[in-house]
């Protein structure tokens, strides 16, 4: 006898072996991969990123050494090399420079962000061109005029900063006009009747007890606004470390200069116009005044999280002026490129005045600052005080000749 299905019961029955096969082949199919979580803080790639000023920033870090008769024998990165905004087309904050060669970009797996901004100040100033200090400032009719610790802020939120360096106070101290002075006395008084820029009025305002102290407590604050940033993207004071660098002596003492203090050529030659006494004062007492604010202001901050760099002497053998160094043509070597450049040149710009510039691509803000010798160098001492994730403290100095991975070879002990 022959069951003929109902309708209804042909559809049940169809429904049940489609539930089957689907059942097999969601058993046969491998599970979806969870979505991966979003970079935060502890999650994802970690970062290092830098804060402060020229020093960490990148300024002249276009040039590897100096040569006054061809300015392509020392250009390592070309006219871009400043260029940071997405796109590669300029500068995010013009006059920032904040160049390839900084220290940043440590590598290893590890990321590298560049906040810093030449010229900065522990607060943000408007005046002139901008500058953004190491606050929360921020400009409603330019979004890219911001404090350094609310980008860092920012940028944290939704990335792994596991450790930021930070270079500030100099320019508090004047740096800039410190150094215009010194040239402007060298250039202006004779042999006989030398005009020292370290007893003018103008330069040691600067050094007064109160004014050092005043600048100490402004750079405590400037440590204790990179806490604040961090603690508001979400993190704790254990999942990040705060690297203080402290200044690199860029030039010898007078004793140590390859140039003679009688005629111009130590200025309009060497670029290093300052007299002797002037250049060991700022070994002597400048250099010292401004690092051991710095260190105070560590201990002022009450940052728990903190590692030390001590760059006082990275560059002694290489500075500016120094006599085991010089300028491409008084060395023999051809270009930046030649074997042996780094050992031979200067890792410290030459100081140029607005009338040496004249229609050459130099710039006047890139003087005394380290050049792509000296960035890549202190790139190498932030690397080493990384340390493979554990932050440590350690004094950096030159430890051997040649290069290592295209950077000149440095100690962190």
């Amino acid at each position: 006898m022959t069951t003929h299905l109902r309708f209804p019961d042909l559809a049940l029955r169809l429904l049940i072996a489609a539930g089957m096969l689907a059942g097999l082949f969601a058993a046969a199919a491998p599970a979806a991969a969870a979505p991966r979580a979003a970079d935060a803080p502890g999650v994802g790639t970690p970062w290092v990123v830098t804060v402060g000023d020229s020093y960490i920033s990148g300024e002249a870090g276009r040039w590897a050494g100096s040569s006054n008769s061809d300015s392509a024998r020392a250009d390592a990165l070309g006219p871009t090399a400043y260029f940071d905004n997405p796109g590669g087309t300029g500068e995010t904050i013009d006059r920032c420079h904040r160049s390839r060669s900084a220290p940043a970009f440590i590598g290893g797996g590890i990321n590298g962000l560049n906040l810093a901004c030449s010229g900065a100040r522990t607060a943000t100033s408007t005046a002139d061109r901008f500058k953004p200090g190491i606050d929360f400032y921020a400009d409603a009719a330019n979004s890219a005029h911001k404090g350094q610790a609310r980008m860092l802020q920012e940028f944290a939120t939704t990335h792994n900063v596991r450790m930021v360096a930070i270079s500030i106070g100099g320019n508090d101290f004047g740096f800039s006009s410190i150094v215009q002075r010194c040239v402007v006395d060298f250039l202006g008084s004779p042999t006989w009747a030398k005009d020292l820029c370290s007893d003018d009025s103008s330069v040691t305002a600067n050094f007064t007890t109160a004014n050092v102290a005043a600048v100490r407590a402004r750079i405590a604050g400037a440590f204790q606004n990179v806490r604040t940033a961090m603690r508001s993207a979400g993190y704790t004071d254990t999942q990040w470390t705060l690297l203080v660098q402290n200044y690199p002596s860029p030039m010898p003492d007078g004793a140590g200069i390859r140039y003679s203090e009688s005629g111009y050529s130590r200025q309009f030659t060497g670029g290093c116009g300052f007299w002797n006494a002037d250049a060991t004062w700022s070994n002597s007492t400048a250099l010292p005044t401004i690092n051991g604010a710095v260190a105070g202001a560590v201990a002022d901050s009450g940052l728990t999280n903190v590692r030390q760099l001590d760059l006082t002497h990275a560059f002694d053998g290489r500075r500016l002026c120094e006599r085991a160094v010089g300028l491409y043509e008084e060395v023999g070597l051809a270009t930046w490129q030649t074997p042996g450049a780094v050992d031979r040149t200067e890792w410290v710009n030459q100081i140029r005045t607005v009338s040496t510039i004249g229609d050459s691509p130099y710039y006047v803000q890139e003087s005394l600052h380290p050049n792509y010798w000296g960035q890549l160098a202190m790139r190498s001492c932030v690397r080493q005080a990384w340390n493979g994730g554990a932050p440590r403290s350690g004094s950096c100095t030159i430890a051997g000749t040649g290069l290592t991975n295209g950077e000149p070879n440095m100690s962190l002990r």
